[in-house]
């Protein structure tokens, strides 16, 4: 084992980790680098699209990998693979890898296990289960689809990863991928302006626009500008938002009445400006997405019991929230954008919706509470920060679910043929061609084109693959010639 622990003191530690991981931080917070460094990485096979992918997990800090590899190196090893240098050629793959591997980070653990992958299966496959994720490269298809299903019975996710040349593909085989943090492009607020919670409409009603000095007008936040504005149109318009665009723009000339203090400026208070420059992104009607539906009403949320994960537990208490305290809403976020305003009205309206957020975290914990005594699971098992985690992306949660490869294997469960019709110059053309290339290293116990000698025959052999393949799974189009000479 390659142990690069540091033994300085915890808190310089602490100092260096932050200093050394600032970027990374920034993107997925403390709690993201936490869960990186708790994770425990296996690599099969020390090729070098497999060291590549280990790589971008040791730079920015896992925990602990091993890699699972019985291979000599050789000289084309060296040729292709920078973690194995010249001299190394001779020596074990996987031990070799794992040290120049630490080297690019000291915070990292490695190691590695001079062992054949289907002999683990056969004689010792609950080693694999420490293990969070394991990453396979290159693997023969009778092997891949024996550790695919080991994995997939143990809810244990699996990359792989093929590559021939310049050709490859990345495969995902898990049950369920949960994504809780999506940092969508270009997220609007939500304000809930057109149902503002009653905490909101208190601090607004508070603020009386015809009792201030125009310095302190001018430096309204404008989201109280709009809240304002938009409840004297809702009580001149049936309780309605300005929904399209005429709406819009009949309450932006709305807004801009209340504008002008100086007449004689001839310049409009910027925070006005503000109010309606937002009128499009911020008066929008509060629902909940169609995907957040779709989980709600979901098996694995209606029906929680001790074999559930965090993630449809707190999903359950978040649609429970929704239909009682949240009264048709979900948690509140709790963070506003910024405005024109002076730093008193600015931090007051921000606690507003600060408070508001906490509280639905506690109405949500406490229904988690709530769920882990009915299913018997410790009230440890998920805590306030995780639960306010969730909370706060709560209209961006998702769930994705994979087929086995049992499942992409069969022509009876597998789409391939039509999607692969659907679009006749997809990328799929390729893996339908590594497919064929499997089959024909599972039969041959070789690769084609591995003998010169042998390469017109191997073409046609290939061929033959190939159409077996094409007739089971349906698929009707014409491969040129060129992208199989190409295998």
């Amino acid at each position: 084992m390659i142990n690069n622990l540091n033994t300085d003191g915890q808190n310089s530690n602490i100092l260096n980790k932050n200093a050394k991981y600032d970027r990374q931080l920034r993107l997925w917070g403390n709690h993201g680098q936490t869960k990186l460094e708790n994770s425990r990485i296996c690599l099969i096979n020390a090729s070098t699209a497999g060291t590549e992918a280990l790589k971008s997990m040791v730079l920015p800090g896992v925990g602990y990998f091993s890699i699972i590899d019985d291979n000599t190196i050789t000289k084309e090893d060296v040729s292709k693979n920078f973690f194995l240098p010249f001299e190394s050629v001779g020596q074990n793959r996987a031990k070799v890898a794992s040290e120049n591997l630490c080297e690019l980070n000291q915070d990292v653990i490695g190691d590695y296990l001079v062992e054949n992958i289907d002999r683990i299966l056969e004689n010792k496959p609950e080693y694999l289960k420490s293990f969070n994720l394991v990453i396979a490269t290159n693997l023969k298809e009778n092997t891949y689809k024996h550790l695919a299903e080991y994995l997939w019975n143990e809810n244990i996710p699996l990359i792989s990863i093929r590559s021939f040349g310049l050709i490859g593909f990345l495969r995902i085989i898990t049950q369920e991928h949960h994504v809780v943090e999506a940092h969508p492009d270009n997220q609007l607020p939500i304000l809930r302006l057109d149902q503002p919670f009653e905490e909101l409409k208190t601090f607004c009603n508070s603020v009386d626009l015809n009792d201030m000095s125009e310095a302190e007008y001018s430096h309204i936040p404008y989201l109280i500008i709009l809240y304002k504005y938009l409840e004297l149109w809702k009580s001149q318009n049936d309780g309605k938002i300005p929904k399209n665009y005429k709406e819009k723009e009949a309450f932006k000339h709305f807004i801009k009445s209340g504008v002008l203090r100086n007449e004689e400026a001839g310049k409009f208070e910027e925070n006005f400006e503000e109010a309606i420059k937002n009128v499009n992104s911020i008066i929008v009607p509060s629902q909940i997405p169609v995907e957040i539906k779709q989980l709600f009403n979901d098996e694995k949320c209606l029906k929680t019991d001790e074999n559930s994960d965090k993630f449809w537990i707190i999903v359950r208490a978040i649609k429970e929230f929704t239909e009682n305290e949240g009264m048709g809403h979900l948690p509140l976020k709790g963070t506003i954008p910024d405005m024109v305003s002076d730093s008193d009205k600015y931090v007051a309206i921000q606690n507003v919706y600060k408070s508001k957020a906490q509280h639905d975290v506690d109405s949500v914990l406490s229904r988690v509470e709530r769920i882990l005594l009915n299913i018997n699971k410790p009230f440890d098992y998920i805590n306030e920060q995780e639960v306010k985690l969730y909370c706060k992306n709560a209209y961006h949660l998702k769930n994705i679910r994979y087929k086995s490869v049992s499942q992409e294997y069969d022509p009876q469960t597998s789409n391939l043929g039509s999607l692969i019709e659907e679009n006749s110059d997809s990328d799929l053309i390729f893996y339908i061609l590594m497919r064929a290339v499997d089959l024909f290293q599972l039969e041959n116990n070789r690769f084609p084109g591995t003998n010169i000698e042998l390469l017109h025959s191997d073409g046609i052999l290939l061929k033959k693959y190939l159409y077996k393949l094409m007739q089971e799974n349906r698929i009707n189009i014409t491969i040129k010639e060129e992208f199989i000479h190409e295998m």
